[in-house]
């Protein structure tokens, strides 16, 4: 296949523009087409293609740069052109390293990628072992989340393009720091998307939340299974990255006998073995379905791992005490206490927020804790909130030292979003840039009714075009060297040194968690080996019942804890991590 060929069964004619010449292009087998043997070569090549006798090209849907935009024409670009200096790095796959979910646009006032390697010595410090980075494929206009990419191959070019890309895995890696690629294949952005000049990339009339589904199972959609599998092993290959976060996947419709996400385990697996390295896929789910984490040995899809949203929901509940919404059924110690035990909290019970049974139980025979990416904040939690508050704007220093301690000391893995490891008070609203007046408007009310069923005031819902929202979601690195911040920090960086050297809280095993709780004490005692960690969740001081003779105290984040023979008590909203002598 040469630079410039591609599937479009839709096309009756196609012509080629590159570097300002025209080339007729000729029809192949299989709804291909084929660019004529004098087309130019090699990189930095503009180009588009005139579909149907258009006077206006558009761009490549498998375009690796878009250097004007998401509607001008695309530009080649040689990945094999980098020089690769990260042969010393070997990542560990996924085994429970904690995960740093960062927003290119806001982790740095410049907002880039170059900028965002200023920063990684800083994640090494704190002792992360992968950064994971929400979308970075092309979108229509200059600020976005990323959920709205329309160029899947192209890296967006205010974050500095698929060459800084490189040098920001290469950058990482020779760190010590592994990379996850969130990717977005369930639906396409509103605006830029024109594949469906070139052939029938989306379903029309079977949709999900955000537009119509990508066609996986309809006719002629092998290719398009095709196009979405290259892309996932080009951020293998050509990126180097190490992971993949693949989001929202019960929104990808599949009918097939292989799902796609079965399939995309199989080729992640298959390109390990070519690359010599482990490469893993993490999915974002509501279903609680084990089958994605399951091996295919036994019909499961075979994932590396997946969100669980029950953690986030359980542990937010206990610490703020919001039952709006989907909080209503996590408003109990308990359902914490179900959930670190067993991953799910709905796993065949009945879901009200749903107002249906929801969810399956795990098997501890299949399925390790390991498996399950857990956070007390996330860029979907707290930019979904009617104002885009951090639990920061509620929460005690105590407290949100509570969060620390059950997302870093738990079974899972843990996940934290920048920031949240300091403190950060600066929200992370939702925010866009669409240059369309009307497509502002359009999303801006949209906005406002999905804040309908959980009762916020629409007042206090940002504007996502203002870009005063997006500016207002950048970090304040200066808060970082704040006492009471530093504090915090300081927390997580001895958390996430404990994990890493504490046998007992890297368990793989579900059967090795033991869960005690108290309901109207407002405590919980969760015991990982001979390991302890305990937490007050009430304001007043509390007694667990726990034999502590001897034991080593690894971590406390009040003062005027006292163990005794049989009890341990702990002032309130305060943690503690016990190593118990042996007996």
């Amino acid at each position: 296949m040469s630079t410039f060929d591609v599937w479009a069964p839709r096309a009756e004619s196609l012509i080629l523009t590159a570097n300002g010449t025209d080339y007729p292009m000729s029809a192949s087998t299989g709804g291909w087409w084929n660019a004529p043997a004098d087309a130019p070569s090699g990189p930095g090549i503009d180009y588009g293609y005139k579909v149907n006798g258009s006077s206006t090209a558009v761009p490549d849907p498998r375009s690796r740069r878009q250097p004007d935009g998401v509607h001008a024409l695309s530009r080649t670009f040689d990945p094999a052109a980098h020089e690769w200096q990260d042969a010393g790095w070997s990542s560990p796959g996924m085994d429970g390293g904690v995960i740093y979910e960062m927003h290119l646009g806001t982790f740095t006032r410049e907002g880039t990628l170059d900028a965002a390697i200023e920063r990684l010595d800083y994640l090494v410090d704190l002792g992360v072992r992968y950064v994971e980075l929400l979308p970075v494929n092309a979108f229509n206009g200059t600020h976005n989340w990323g959920y709205d990419g329309v160029l899947w191959y192209a890296v967006q070019e205010t974050y500095g393009g698929p060459a800084a890309y490189q040098r920001f895995v290469d950058a990482a890696h020779q760190r010590g720091l592994g990379v996850i690629q969130d990717v977005v294949y369930n639906h396409l952005g509103p605006s830029g998307n024109y594949l469906g000049q070139f052939g029938p990339y989306l379903t029309e009339g079977l949709s999900n939340t955000w537009g119509d589904s990508l066609n996986l199972d309809g006719p002629a959609s092998d290719e398009v299974r095709r196009y979405v599998i290259e892309n996932l092993l080009m951020w293998f290959r050509d990126y180097h990255v190490d992971g993949l976060r693949l989001d929202a996947v019960h929104a990808l419709h599949d009918e097939r006998a292989v799902h796609i996400l079965e399939e995309f385990a199989a080729e992640t697996d298959a390109c390990a073995a070519e690359l010599g390295k482990p490469l893993f896929l993490i999915a974002e789910s509501d279903l609680n379905n084990p089958r994605l984490i399951e091996a295919r040995t036994v019909n499961g899809y075979g994932l590396a791992g997946q969100w669980s949203d029950d953690f986030h929901h359980a542990v937010h509940v206990n610490l703020t005490g919001e039952t709006e919404g989907y909080y209503e059924d996590f408003n109990s110690v308990g359902a914490l206490a179900k959930v670190l035990k067993e991953g799910f909290f709905h796993n065949g019970t009945y879901s009200s927020f749903r107002e249906r049974s929801h969810g399956r139980r795990l098997d501890a025979d299949r399925v390790s804790p390991l498996q399950l990416v857990v956070c007390a904040q996330n860029h979907d939690q707290i930019g979904n909130r009617a104002a885009g508050d951090r639990i920061s704007a509620a929460l005690n220093p105590a407290q949100l030292a509570q969060a620390a301690v059950l997302t870093v000391a738990g079974p899972f893995t843990p996940m934290l979003f920048m920031g949240e490891e300091y403190g950060a008070t600066t929200p992370w609203p939702f925010f866009t840039s669409h240059p369309e007046p009307e497509l502002g408007r359009a999303t801006a009310e949209g906005r406002l009714r999905e804040f309908e069923r959980m009762g916020w005031d629409p007042e206090a819902v940002p504007n996502p075009q203002d870009p005063a929202t997006f500016e207002s979601a950048k970090l304040d690195w200066a808060e970082s060297e704040k006492p009471e911040h530093r504090q915090l920090l300081n927390t997580y960086r001895e958390l996430i040194r404990l994990r890493a050297t504490e046998l007992d809280l890297n368990t793989r095993d579900f059967r090795s968690i033991g869960v005690e709780f108290d309901e109207a004490a407002r405590w919980l005692l969760l015991r990982r080996g001979r390991t302890a960690v305990l937490l007050n969740f009430g304001a007043a001081e509390c007694e667990v019942p726990l034999a502590a003779d001897g034991a080593q105290v690894l971590l406390s984040t009040v003062d005027g804890v006292r163990t005794g023979t049989d009890t341990v008590t702990l002032p309130g909203h305060g943690s503690l991590i016990l190593s118990l002598a042996a007996g």
